[in-house]
């Protein structure tokens, strides 16, 4: 993961100290570092290429787009995007992963806009955006509602939404290193978030914001169609016609067969959901 969870902008300057660990140097050292694994470039690759060939699909050949990466952390995904030729914009609550991020920027001679902001408040215009990228932080931020109405706000009509989150679905999960958490009862689940702020960080990565909100593929596409967007799930958005014999035929019974595509998303850590702004 790439992310430190950005802070609701209406949030106390209480609340706000009780959960910030970003001055502890095992939290800046774990993202700037895990920024820059291999695993971190080939899945932000992924997403990249991803979210291109569905864009081309819906809208035409590629151009250069306007890209927001919300919750940036140190930059990778922000460079892979610029790396293609893209204009790129990159927002984070913490200040000191920002600078990472545009120091990095620089070396590779790469012209990012980086801001220090929050996720609730974007400081972008209606429709300025061509693809607005929420990797792995709305399960941080209180308000999430808000933070997926400003995601949608800032992407013009036919923009892309590229979302990666929690999935309570499946017991699988890297937000907390304890066993089978997305599964927890909620009052469990609130007494290991006082934890991780409070006597025991390292449960949650030393993460600013620990993960405090579960999700399903399926609540999350009913509110975003409701909001005007066409969604894919991580089964719709997989090119069958490029697997062979098994394969295939799981992902295209799971698009078919309901309680299979359910079966699906119990076996598969996170939620990933491409969703398409209409006009």
């Amino acid at each position: 993961m790439e992310m430190t969870g950005m802070a609701n902008s209406t949030s106390t300057s209480t609340n706000r100290a009780a959960w910030d660990h970003s001055s502890h140097p095992d939290f800046f050292n774990y993202y700037a570092r895990k920024s820059l694994s291999c695993e971190t470039l080939e899945r932000f690759t992924r997403v990249r290429d991803k979210a291109l060939t569905l864009l081309a699909q819906a809208n035409g050949p590629a151009r250069t787009l306007e890209v927001v990466d919300i919750g940036c952390g140190a930059g990778t995904q922000c460079r892979l995007w610029a790396q293609s030729g893209h204009r790129v914009h990159g927002i984070d609550v913490n200040e000191a992963l920002i600078e990472v991020a545009a120091r990095r920027a620089r070396q590779e001679q790469f012209d990012i806009a980086f801001k220090v902001g929050s996720a609730t408040e974007l400081p972008y215009d209606d429709g300025s955006m061509d693809v607005s990228l929420l990797t792995e932080i709305l399960e941080h931020v209180t308000d999430w509602r808000t933070c997926l109405i400003e995601a949608a706000r800032v992407l013009k009509p036919g923009g892309l939404l590229f979302l990666s989150t929690t999935n309570r679905l499946c017991p699988l999960q890297e937000a907390f290193s304890l066993p089978l958490y997305s599964w927890y009862p909620g009052v469990l689940k609130h007494h290991c978030e006082r934890l991780a702020v409070s006597t025991r960080p390292e449960i949650a990565n030393h993460a600013t914001y620990p993960a405090v909100n579960w999700f399903t593929s399926y609540s999350l596409v009913a509110y975003l169609e409701k909001h005007g967007f066409r969604c894919l799930d991580r089964f719709d958005m997989i090119d069958s016609e490029q697997l062979g014999g098994l394969k295939k035929l799981l992902i295209n019974g799971a698009r078919a067969i309901p309680p299979l595509r359910f079966a699906g998303h119990v076996l598969t850590p996170g939620t990933v959901i491409v969703a398409l702004k209409q006009g």
